[in-house]
């Protein structure tokens, strides 16, 4: 997998490429229909199939102060694109040139530069200074410098539209079935474990502290867990998401502890998978009362996980 940058001039064996174009945090079930439409198309013409993302995200460059709410992380989502079978993942650096560029310099930049030969976006997509850029002018323009267009329209679940704003509300409420449903897979969250207190590993339970970063925070509270360790391994377990109320002073962290098994993971990149929402945060009077409640909740995340 091939990650390319924008600003630069594409590969020869990359140009004449059919490119899916959007923001595609999260790559649910809406997201992956249009990446879907745009290698098909590539392998029926024998060309280049590249999915193409804005990092950072538009609304972060705009309105620097809004709570973080991305669903994946770039590496992520190059992971995501390689597994659907794109050849590479071109990445617009969203700065204040790019917001400055209008929608037909965009289209000159996709089929110039980057040598596009056809694009594939949802219905409703926007580009270019002040949002001018859509299908139609996609489609107008493009035809007049070689780029085809197609759109892809939305994907609808239980008559609802899938969308990243659905999901980061489902998350929002806990509701980690629903997410996991419009995403194909559980919310996870990619970080280095830090180290911190040290107090789970006083307590018999201790845990592999990861910062939220740019995600959003699900609903606070406990939660029934998967991770992928380094070098491939999947555990269970069972993870604090929040501020730990019963220790001061509060840290918000994902503090997953996992099951039989033991180890050194400071300083390494680890993955934690949301599978069900067990009970919300809670502050207890004494670390008996605590230990006790969590050894329930390991016993609960047992039964959940299998």
């Amino acid at each position: 997998m091939v990650r390319l940058d924008a600003r630069e001039v594409t590969p020869e064996s990359l140009r004449g490429a059919i490119v899916a174009l959007g923001n595609f945090d999260g790559f649910h079930r809406g997201h992956q229909a249009v990446v879907g439409e745009a290698l098909d198309w590539a392998r029926s013409e024998g060309r280049p199939g590249i999915v193409a993302t804005f990092d950072p995200h538009p609304v972060r460059f705009f309105a620097p102060e809004s709570p973080p709410f991305r669903l994946t992380t770039l590496d992520q989502r190059e992971e995501l694109f390689a597994g659907a079978g794109a050849d590479a993942m071109l990445v617009f650096r969203f700065d204040a040139a790019l917001a400055a560029t209008t929608a037909e310099q965009f289209i000159d930049l996709l089929a110039g530069q980057l040598g596009a030969a056809g694009v594939v976006t949802g219905e409703d997509f926007t580009f270019g200074k002040g949002r001018a850029g859509n299908v139609g002018v996609l489609k107008t323009l493009g035809a007049e410098k070689g780029l085809a267009a197609r759109a892809v329209g939305p994907v609808s679940e239980d008559g609802e539209v899938v969308s990243s704003s659905r999901i980061r509300e489902a998350l929002k409420d806990g509701d980690c079935g629903a997410a996991t449903h419009l995403l194909t897979r559980p919310f996870a969250i990619r970080g280095t474990v830090q180290h911190g207190a040290k107090l789970g590993r006083s307590i018999g339970y201790p845990t592999a502290n990861l910062d939220l970063g740019s995600y959003l925070r699900p609903r606070y509270g406990i939660y029934a867990v998967t991770a992928v360790l380094p070098g491939g391994t999947v555990v269970h377990g069972a993870a604090n998401l929040g501020i730990r109320p019963s220790f001061d002073p509060p840290i918000e962290l994902l503090e997953p502890y996992f099951f039989d098994w033991s180890g050194d993971l400071y300083g390494q990149e680890i993955e934690v998978a949301l599978h069900h929402y067990l009970r919300p945060e809670a502050k207890f009077d004494s670390l008996e009362e605590l230990t006790a409640q969590m050894e329930r909740d390991c016993l609960k995340a047992r039964e959940l996980l299998g």
